[in-house]
């Protein structure tokens, strides 16, 4: 298929995106559909659509760039002119919600990181799709056992259909697009459902688009050829960690939603990463849960902003190695190590001296990981003075400028802590690339 065609393909599905909207706003208008509805059916259009990109699209750039046109799309249809008109079935639903977004993104990182094996992006988004949509609207419908999340509620009815849904999904996505034993097939369906269930029913602002699909993905790749064994002692340990996290979590005053969000993101940081590379991230949970209780900030949400802002930071740094071909682990831990810093300064804004031992620890715990980690992973090294530039800005910012940080601290913690090793990666193969265009013309 030429260039050109696929750029056509592409705008037409950017076109029809917009004739779907135009046709459930035509809708909702004559037989009266609320909001939810709208949503969701937007939602299962656009999500069966990308459910066949691998197989409209013999190249990847068309699709990433179909995702880059939609997102400007929605953006604009988020503008006042627009979003009480064709904007107003994705946008009028009265909390608030990125889930448009953060699903145009989930795709194109699913796409991105699945690489060959349809499986790993098939699963998830039909997961997305299809289960999402059958939980809110029974839900909303059906449901009548409510628990509470951050900004809302759920139902104990939708949270069963979602269930439900995903097990079957799953097994079907497995018995056509895998060779696995029927046995494999069963338990690896049932804790796709059970996983998938659970970031859905502690996901907010729309987050399960993101977490979601991302965390199923990465799930199937840490596990698909686990033993049936392996994957029974991994639900045991998922299980225990969620009794124990509560029991815990609860000690230390945070809410129940907290707590079950908490093991999800460190089960998600386990299966993607090898142990060494999950210290610094969990010492980032460690961390805000004592800045929170030492100097409290007006954020709404901290304790779901920093499980954000760890999975943003991850599968940020998880795509952009694997866009590059050159990987990001170790840009990831220096983030990592910066706002495990920078929430430590908040933490002893009053006791000073006790800093640069802080900061000493967190070095070496880098130090080691690094030593762990394999000569792919550490191409880059050694990182001592992106290290110690990072753990300096990350203990002066919250010292001597707290009032920066009273509102929004997590993020503007967090983009301060990637800033300086995003700038140092991208100079170092932009460098590279260079000297090899150099090298190349030479010779």
């Amino acid at each position: 298929m030429s260039v050109m065609v696929q750029i056509l393909l592409a705008l037409a599905s950017v076109l029809a995106l917009l004739g779907l909207m135009a046709v459930v706003r035509r809708l909702a208008q004559k037989v009266g559909l609320n909001a939810e509805v709208q949503r969701k059916l937007m939602h299962v259009g656009t999500g069966l659509f990308t459910l066949v990109l691998p197989w409209i699209f013999p190249d990847r750039w068309p699709v990433y760039m179909l995702i880059g046109v939609t997102m400007i799309v929605m953006a604009i249809l988020r503008l006042p002119r627009f979003s009480n008109g064709l904007g107003a079935a994705l946008h009028s639903v009265e909390r608030t919600s990125y889930g448009d977004f953060l699903l145009a993104i989930s795709v194109g990182l699913c796409f991105l990181l699945a690489g060959e094996n349809t499986l790993y992006y098939v699963l998830p988004i039909a997961v997305l799709t299809l289960a999402d949509a059958a939980a809110a609207l029974a839900g909303t419908t059906y449901g009548t056992k409510r628990y509470v999340v951050e900004d809302g509620d759920k139902s104990l009815e939708g949270s069963v259909v979602f269930f439900v849904v995903t097990l079957l999904v799953s097994i079907i996505c497995f018995l056509f697009l895998s060779k696995l034993p029927p046995s494999n097939i069963m338990m690896l369906s049932l804790m796709v459902a059970a996983f998938g269930t659970l970031v859905e029913a502690q996901s907010w602002r729309g987050f399960d688009n993101l977490f979601l699909p991302l965390g199923l993905m990465i799930f199937l790749k840490a596990h698909y050829y686990s033993s049936l064994a392996e994957l029974a002692v991994l639900t045991i340990l998922f299980f225990a960690a969620l009794v124990s996290f509560g029991v815990v979590g609860t000690k230390l005053g945070f809410t129940k939603h907290t707590t079950r969000v908490y093991v999800v993101a460190v089960f998600l940081l386990l299966a993607a990463a090898k142990l060494q590379n999950t210290v610094l991230p969990i010492m980032v949970l460690a961390a805000h849960g004592w800045a929170r209780t030492a100097s409290p900030c007006d954020s709404k949400y901290p304790d779901l902003d920093i499980v954000a802002a760890l999975g943003l930071l991850g599968f940020g740094w998880l795509a952009v190695g694997n866009a590059t071909g050159w990987d990001a682990i170790s840009f990831f831990g220096v983030s990592a190590m910066g706002l495990a810093m920078g929430l430590t300064a908040v933490a002893l804004r009053t006791i000073p001296i006790a800093i640069p031992l802080v900061a000493a620890v967190l070095f070496l715990i880098r130090i080691w990981a690094v030593s762990l980690n394999s000569d792919q992973s550490n191409w880059a090294e050694p990182l001592t003075a992106l290290s110690l530039v990072s753990l300096a800005i990350m203990a002066i910012v919250p010292l001597f400028f707290p009032q920066l940080l009273q509102k929004n601290r997590v993020s503007r913690l967090t983009l301060l802590a990637v800033l300086p090793p995003l700038a140092y990666y991208i100079w170092f193969i932009a460098g590279s690339i260079g000297d090899g265009f150099v090298t190349g013309v030479v010779s």
